[in-house]
């Protein structure tokens, strides 16, 4: 039985994308949920740590390096505070299947955090998309749509109403796991809930 999952996520968070890669391998159906994760962040009183800190930003890079090598991964990231992560989040939302949405999220990860791409505007996002063999027409048609927006911002504020604090966080029905490093208790969990079945 494949067992179902959801996934908080923002595009400027690089350990969202090491997550969603190895997630993508589980026997998991995942349930996308983009987010605005520095309006969570305010929401709950968090704050960037990495981007605040300059010995944290150091380290971060180098366990990225770390994180990427044991996944296959190439790391050549773009200047994250030029990404329109709300722009990359709608994309995903205006996706006509969850199949979909699951390529252009692939997508736009690996234009801005391997290839180096700075998704900085809504037509750089769209060619990311073209460039990934994806239909971008209808996602060109939505992505700017009311109900986009609006889902975005009901994603983020279901978020903080449910104790995420930052980006990814993954949940396995109510147990929420925070970071690319749970992921081992997230196939726990999930292998306990196969065998309770």
């Amino acid at each position: 039985m494949t067992q179902p999952i959801e996934l908080f996520y923002d595009f400027r968070s690089p350990y969202s994308y090491l997550a969603f890669t190895q997630l993508r391998g589980m026997n998991v159906d995942i349930t996308l949920r983009p987010m605005k994760v520095l309006t969570l962040m305010e929401k709950v009183g968090n704050v960037p740590t990495t981007i605040t800190c300059a010995a944290k930003g150091r380290y971060a890079r180098a366990d990225l390096g770390r994180w990427a090598q044991r996944y296959g991964l190439t790391l050549n990231p773009a200047n994250m505070r030029e990404v329109d992560g709300e722009a990359c989040a709608r994309a995903v939302l205006a996706a006509r299947s969850p199949s979909e949405a699951a390529a252009i999220t692939l997508a736009l990860y690996r234009a801005c955090w391997s290839e180096g791409n700075a998704l900085a505007t809504k037509d750089d996002v769209l060619a990311a998309i073209t460039a990934a063999g994806i239909d971008v027409i209808p996602i060109a048609e939505r992505i700017d749509a009311p109900e986009a927006t609006k889902q975005l911002d009901a994603n983020t504020d279901e978020a903080a109403a449910r104790g995420v604090f930052g980006s990814p966080t993954v949940f396995v029905g109510e147990t929420m796991f925070f970071g690319n490093d749970r992921l081992d208790f997230v196939r726990e969990e999930l292998e306990r809930l196969e065998e309770a079945a």
